[in-house]
């Protein structure tokens, strides 16, 4: 298990929240430039840190920063024993590219990453995923699977629903599942789901479960398409480190019962949480762009699409779904 490392500016500002820049210098040991420059650093990050003349610095919102221990307390003592490994970085190029380098050299099952920061984090399609510093969640794990890649259709949905579960847990009730991959709230993305696969096509395989979710963000970040976070919809914004054991907890649980069962397992709930059922969507692909009315999911998790001439099945693959007509 290892931790996260937090620069030594930010640390010393959640012990002391009003420290002046020359408090913090002699604390540390650095000149007021250095500890300039680090905060400076943590705006860059999307920290929102206020100066007072006279005063101080000062967080503008509450922080909690990753911690294995607390996350861990999320998971009853069976799922703690069957967690392979929990990595805790500060800043990664990506905690699902961080398992994929590891896959095939530890062979252990459930490695779990998270990180405080991404720099290359990404969605589908090859989009970034980018949130503030202490603003959203990273977790991915990786797990095995004895059977072939083809038993893994329909994994995102039922990850879908295993992330609503845990958001449950942590007392957010609205989430619903935008297919094939978001978690939304009122028609605007919560969360986001990005699996990649590997191994032997034939099996065994692994599959890298990526999960990102807004916890609080700017008003004024740049995301392609309607967004929400959890500080919109709870009164008391959940702890980032008992939402992350959750989260581990809901996956360890959830992913053995899909290999055992598949999608079938999770088709009943998702049809109650599924945001798109009976509305008029466009799927925008390579191929152009089909409308029809979204009809659930087909039990290899494509989606079920009444053009008016019929119903076709749409893969996921490259297509984005888009609420309303042409």
């Amino acid at each position: 298990m290892s931790h996260a490392s937090p620069p030594a500016v930010l640390a010393a500002l959640l012990d002391r929240p009003d420290a002046s820049g020359a408090d913090l210098a002699r604390q540390l040991g650095l000149s007021r430039a250095a500890v300039w420059k680090q905060i400076q650093t943590l705006r860059a990050a999307g920290l929102a840190v206020t100066a007072q003349a006279g005063i101080g610095y000062r967080l503008d919102a509450p922080l909690e920063l990753l911690d294995a221990a607390a996350i861990l307390d999320g998971l009853d003592a069976v799922q703690q024993a069957r967690l392979g490994d929990l990595a805790v970085h500060w800043q990664l190029d990506s905690t699902n590219s961080a398992l994929l380098r590891r896959a095939g050299e530890d062979r252990r099952d459930r490695l779990a990453c998270l990180a405080e920061l991404q720099t290359q984090g990404r969605g589908r399609r090859g989009r970034s995923w980018q949130t503030p510093l202490g603003g959203g969640l990273a977790v991915s794990l990786l797990k095995r699977f004895d059977g072939a890649m083809a038993g893994l259709a329909g994994l995102s949905a039922a990850v879908g629903v295993m992330v609503v579960r845990a958001l449950a847990d942590c007392g957010v009730d609205q989430a619903r599942l935008k297919w094939p991959n978001d978690v939304t709230a009122g028609d605007r993305k919560l969360a986001g789901i990005l699996i990649e696969l590997g191994g032997d096509a034939l099996g065994p395989c692994y599959a890298v479960i990526g999960i990102g979710i807004n916890l609080r963000l700017d008003r004024a970040i740049a995301i392609d398409q309607p967004w929400i976070d959890l500080a919109s919809l709870a009164d008391d914004l959940p702890s980032r480190n008992r939402l992350a054991g959750r989260v581990l907890a809901r996956l360890i649980e959830g992913l053995d019962v899909f290999a055992a069962h598949g999608l079938a397992a999770f088709a009943e709930d998702y049809a109650r949480l599924d945001a798109l059922r009976d509305r008029p969507v466009r799927a925008i692909g390579p191929a152009g762009e089909r409308t029809g009315i979204a009809r659930g999911l087909g039990a290899d998790g494509s989606l079920r699409l009444d053009t008016g001439h019929g119903e076709v099945r749409v893969d996921s693959g490259e297509v984005s779904i888009r609420l309303g007509g042409p």
